[in-house]
């Protein structure tokens, strides 16, 4: 099985993208994040033809997540139980979303960015965050031989190498010790980040800004990543990150990330 996640930051701009992507890579669930439309917008069509059922949470042209998948798509659920609202009135914002794909448990997770240190949002993706790791440890705990993946953008270097210049990130978020602390809680949980295992090389991005030549200059981030419970894990055999969807006409600012499992 072949599992892939992608912030596509607009599904309409960039549909030929996605869709030259899955069938050249052959993947058979696809997690994106970022779609920017409401469920009712989603190009389902073009990927319902190449055999793919989809799932969608959108409520406007911000945020936005989706999985397809070739090999059955069941259980879905919008929302993580707990998830927390923004705004206000509160809002339980489309930023995941579950669904069981050839056995495996599929979180699609687009987690709040934060904006800036001061800003309410940062302590909402805190909040968002926590919440997650609750909920995702008592999964484990309820089944230790769940087969399931917490897939996509998570708006957190975990690493100082995962960032082009530490020292441009200074005061900004996404490299904050408490996000970090944040992000390692799921391992704390038994979750395994498993593209850093596989790829573990510094200043390897997932990220480039599309300002002042970032790409082409490799000044970029590593924030899309994949936590695996330890049944998952095992059957890791290769991770990719995908660089070559950066190049080209109209590309997202992030990239694929694909997981191949052993049967």
């Amino acid at each position: 099985m072949r599992l892939a996640t992608w912030n596509i930051n607009s599904i309409r701009a960039r549909l030929d993208r996605a869709l030259a992507f899955v069938e050249r890579s052959g993947v058979d669930v696809l997690a994106l994040q970022e779609t920017k439309c409401k469920d009712d917008q989603f190009p389902r069509e073009p990927f319902e033809q190449l055999g793919y059922e989809v799932v969608t949470s959108g409520f406007s042209q911000w945020n936005g997540v989706a999985i397809l998948s070739r090999v059955g798509l069941a259980d879905v659920e919008v929302g993580f139980p707990g998830q927390p609202t923004f705004g206000d009135p509160g809002v339980v914002e489309a930023r995941a979303l579950g669904a069981t794909c050839g056995g495996v448990r599929v979180w699609s997770l687009y987690v709040p960015n934060g904006r800036d240190l001061a800003d309410p949002h940062y302590a909402y993706k805190l909040d968002w965050l926590a919440r997650l790791r609750d909920q995702a440890g008592q999964w484990l705990a309820d089944d230790p031989g769940l087969q399931a993946a917490l897939v996509g953008d998570w708006n957190i270097a975990p690493l100082d190498t995962d960032v082009w210049d530490l020292e441009f990130f200074a005061g900004k978020t996404h490299v904050t010790p408490a996000e970090r602390e944040a992000f390692r809680a799921f391992a704390e949980a038994g979750w395994t980040e498993v593209s850093r295992e596989h790829v573990p090389a510094e200043h390897t991005y997932t990220y480039w800004d599309y300002q002042q030549l970032r790409f082409p200059k490799n000044q970029g981030m590593r924030i899309d990543l994949t936590y695996a419970t330890p049944a998952l894990a095992a059957r890791v055999t290769g991770v990719s990150i995908e660089r070559v969807e950066r190049k080209g006409k109209t590309p997202s600012d992030h990239v694929p990330v694909v997981l191949d499992l052993a049967d």
